[in-house]
């Protein structure tokens, strides 16, 4: 059975000030999720399935969707701010749905096979797809909670342009994860890098770290697995405004209650995404040397 491929697409990006996932950054008009696309398929993935917003779903046909049709099968589902476990109700003042680990609980009724999910506005790099891919088709059973992750170094994944978030991995011995510490304010510095505490206080970085950049490879036990913690994290945090369910943080919750393990795959791809406007300018500049060294063609759709 192929993996399929779970792009979470319903964000919108406030630091970048608009929907990132519609920038065109390549040849043709084609996105950083196009390119992970093209990178998915030629690693073996079988299908694409988008979480998007319901309103948003015949723009986003038009732009990202039917381009795609004619090579691979594709899916939608939709995050939407109801959709909770049963007994569970979203507050009458709430706005937006609850975070990266809700999206992926959105998607239980159309992803049946082995996946890896990421974000559309992220570059990853061919080989990242190939060690998920490799890691995917290898599993024996569907139920399997034997996960993965991508672990990238973090001076492969920071911006030029200001702070970002990033989630710093703890792995064993064995290249199994065990803890993820979430950093807030990261950036670069003459040395390496370093993050910013509550205080504003820098922490240096050596810049060989392994972080998260939000790929992971799952099954459809997770669906079942995130449902619960859902359910736990609305009973203590449903009522508040702006609380998030995200996938570390349910993942950390597995692997300390052992009901997981995730593997961490080491990529030397260089990770580069839209965090800030300015990035733009810097992802184009990337996918054309891309292209002219001939890892990518100029017209995807081929």
């Amino acid at each position: 059975m192929k993996p399929t491929l779970l792009i979470m697409a319903a964000g919108m990006g406030s630091r970048f000030g608009g929907l990132k996932q519609m920038q065109s950054v390549g040849p043709g008009g084609a996105t950083l999720l196009d390119y992970s696309i093209y990178d998915s398929l030629r690693a073996g993935f079988g299908k694409v399935v988008f979480i998007i917003r319901r309103q948003m779903e015949s723009d986003f046909r038009k732009a990202v969707g039917d381009k795609w049709e004619a090579l691979t099968p594709i899916g939608y589902a939709h995050q939407e701010l109801t959709d909770l476990p049963d007994g569970f109700h979203a507050p009458p003042t709430r706005q937006k749905p609850w975070g990266t680990g809700h999206a992926i609980y959105s998607a239980r009724e159309v992803v049946q096979e082995p996946f890896a999910v990421l974000n559309a506005d992220d570059f990853y790099g061919r080989q990242t797809f190939q060690v998920m891919a490799d890691h995917l088709t290898s599993l024996s059973t569907l139920e399997s909670t034997s996960y993965a992750m991508v672990g990238f170094p973090l001076a492969n994944t920071l911006s030029e342009h200001g702070h970002v978030s990033r989630a710093l991995c703890e792995v064993d011995q064995n290249g199994n994860l065990q803890k993820i510490v979430e950093r807030i304010k990261v950036r670069k510095t003459q040395g390496g890098a370093e993050y910013l505490d509550e205080k504003e206080m820098g922490h240096p970085l050596r810049g060989d770290e392994l972080v998260s950049m939000n790929i992971w490879g799952l099954t459809p036990a997770v669906f079942r697995q995130f449902g619960d913690l859902l359910g736990n994290f609305l009973r203590e945090q449903g009522d508040m405004e702006n609380s998030e369910f995200l996938i570390p943080k349910a993942i950390d919750l597995l692997i300390a209650q052992k009901r997981a393990e995730v593997k961490i795959l080491p990529t030397s791809d260089s990770w580069f995404g839209l965090t800030y406007p300015e990035d733009r300018k810097q992802a184009e500049v990337s996918i054309r040397r891309l292209v002219s060294e001939g890892v990518y063609p100029e017209d995807l759709w081929v």
